[in-house]
């Protein structure tokens, strides 16, 4: 049990406690002395927290609370006080509740972590962990495991996924020189590499290490209730002040201070952050605090990965020149015929728009596959060669916007399929969303290559563009941004740093939990990026509700102060008034659950 839940229980208890010794047992002293101790001990507690929060530039609501608190006491208005501190520990279990960010260990992150290696010595090969590898060590990377280190190929040729690294789909060849980087997953071939940097200073740790930083240094935010407390303080304290003057009966301090109670402040921001995040849920959106809420709603900025994120993450075919002496069905049947006998992502992508076409594939015999280049073999007697331009013809060949699977047959040159990453229809409606709401700093970061990143942010309307962006290059973006609060939108483990350290994080986790999940703020359950204007505008909706809400109760609040500033209300009465401002502020926020606003 967490220690706000701890004093709400305890509060609950002493009163019962309270109730029993002096209306059944008629020991009223005893029953004023165990809420006055109670009441003493949660205002030293939450005086030695307003210190702490003071020393950090920061004033909270907690100075009128303490003052209402001890004033009721001392003047032996303890059943008011009682009511005060009920309220204040509802008010705080309630926004603990609402505020719990629910972050897990980045289990998903970390259990994917490359553990050990296959060290190559004169006596053979070896299994060794991960932090054991030293630089210049060989090591041997087998068909479909990790790259445990950085390093760079020294012996063979293949392809690794750098999906997790980059957010790329596409695989990338590597051959004798190629620099690969710990985390990437080799394609069917073995290959060895000598070991360029240490597990701790490798690719795949470092951003284990930038989210756990990223983490431990979450970026200043004042909230709501806060912004008002200042104010509101001074007011109560005036209003009290005045009353005493005037009267010279220092129980009006407690009569003010008592309807003055910050109740109002500390109940109705976190309630219809509550609200919103309930509302969110509804469409889709985890969002894992209220605060998250406060900095979506008044953001400045907002950044994008591509891939997953602004395009689906999928290759399709974007467009297939074929000459004219070949039928494009033909040269299509042929090469799906080929490619489906292979596991290259490009090969399913092939082999996928040969069927959604209805073509029926024929056997291939004589098949022959050359790791990152391409694959041959005989197709209704025809000796077909798919993949490189380089591989399948020495004649010139046409350039394509996308990645190109070249097709040739019987030793001419058939044609080319262009591969592109597909934008989801709904990018560019989105962006204008979000830059009607205000959002003007629209950015996209992005492992790909400039003119790939170039044409996908012309067609959905971002200006500011930062390609070939590594993890380590996100996080500097995001740290060196002058307009906060920033949003970070992202879908994979590269991503996961930089969701970390923005002001808000926005993952797509539709796929299923992972490291970008547990880094964000908020996590959009559904492949709809339309998601990220819809939490926007419920994030807007929901701090338009919060403020007024909490204006409403202290509009309330002053009216009572004036009445109670002239006796006509007790401690007690005051106390049980503050109970229906919390009703109205109450009701007032639950608004914030509905989609009609």
């Amino acid at each position: 049990m967490n220690s706000d839940k701890l004093k709400l229980y305890g509060t609950l208890t002493i009163g019962v406690v309270a109730f029993i010794l002096e209306f059944l047992f008629n020991l009223p002293f005893y029953s004023q002395l165990i809420i006055s101790i109670l009441g003493l001990i949660l205002a030293l507690i939450m005086f030695v927290d307003m210190i702490k929060v003071l020393k950090t530039g920061d004033f909270g609501v907690d100075l009128l609370a303490i003052t209402a608190i001890v004033a009721t006491i001392v003047l032996g208005q303890y059943w008011a006080g009682w009511v005060i501190l009920l309220m204040l520990t509802g008010g705080d279990t309630l926004e603990e509740y609402a505020a719990n960010k629910a972050k897990s260990e980045l289990k998903s992150l970390l259990d994917n972590a490359p553990s050990f290696a296959h060290k190559i010595t004169s006596s053979g090969i070896r299994d060794i962990d991960i932090d054991d590898v030293e630089i210049g060590d060989i090591l041997l990377i087998r068909p479909k495991e990790q790259v445990p280190v950085d390093g760079a190929v020294i012996d063979g040729q293949s392809e690794v996924d750098e999906s997790s690294l980059t957010g790329e789909a596409m695989p990338v060849e590597i051959g004798i020189g190629s620099k690969v980087m710990s985390g990437s997953i080799n394609g069917e071939t073995p290959f060895k590499m000598e070991a360029k940097k240490i597990a701790a200073d490798s690719e795949y740790q470092a951003i284990v290490k930038l989210v756990k930083e990223s983490e431990s240094n979450p970026a200043h935010f004042v909230r709501l209730a806060d912004r008002y407390a200042v104010p509101f303080t001074i007011i109560a304290y005036v209003i009290a002040g005045i009353a005493w003057y005037l009267s010279k009966d220092p129980v009006r301090i407690a009569q003010v201070l008592v309807v003055a109670s910050p109740c109002p402040l500390i109940l109705a921001a976190p309630i219809a952050f509550v609200s919103g995040m309930s509302r969110t849920s509804r469409n889709g959106i985890i969002v894992k605090s209220g605060t998250t809420l406060e900095k979506i709603s008044s953001a400045k900025t907002i950044a994008f990965d591509k891939t997953g994120t602004i395009t689906r993450g999928k290759l399709v075919i974007d467009e297939a020149i074929i000459k004219p002496e070949y039928d494009k069905d033909t040269v299509l049947k042929y090469a799906a015929s080929l490619e489906e006998n292979s596991s290259h992502i490009m090969a399913k992508t092939i082999v996928n728009y040969a069927v959604d076409r209805k073509l029926k594939l024929e056997p291939v015999t004589k098949i022959k596959e050359y790791t990152a280049q391409g694959i041959v073999g005989f197709v209704e007697g025809h000796y077909v060669k798919v993949g490189q331009g380089k591989f399948v013809t020495d004649e010139d060949v046409d350039t394509v916007k996308g990645s190109g699977v070249y097709v040739s047959i019987d030793g001419k040159y058939a044609g080319v399929f262009s591969l592109l990453d597909q934008i989801r229809p709904e990018s560019a409606s989105t962006i204008q969303k979000l830059k009607a709401f205000g959002i003007k700093n629209i950015l996209l970061i992005t492992g790909d290559k400039k003119e790939t990143t170039e044409m996908v942010a012309s067609e959905v309307g971002i200006d500011q563009i930062y390609p070939e962006s590594l993890p380590n290059d996100k996080v500097k973006i995001i740290k060196n941004l002058d307009t906060h609060p920033t949003i970070m939108v992202g879908d994979g483990v590269n991503d996961a740093p930089a969701l970390a350290l923005a002001d808000a994080g926005i993952a797509m986790g539709y796929q299923g939990a992972n490291a970008a999940s547990e880094s964000a703020d908020a996590v959009i359950l559904q492949d709809d990026f339309g998601k990220v204007a819809d939490v926007v505008k419920i994030s807007r909706d929901t701090l338009k509700v919060a403020k007024e809400a909490v204006l409403i109760g202290i509009f309330i609040c002053i009216v009572l102060m004036i009445i109670a500033g002239f006796g006509l209300i007790p401690t007690i009465i005051g106390a049980l008034l503050q109970e229906v401002v919390d009703t109205v502020t109450i009701l007032y926020a639950l608004r914030a659950r509905s989609d009609r606003l």
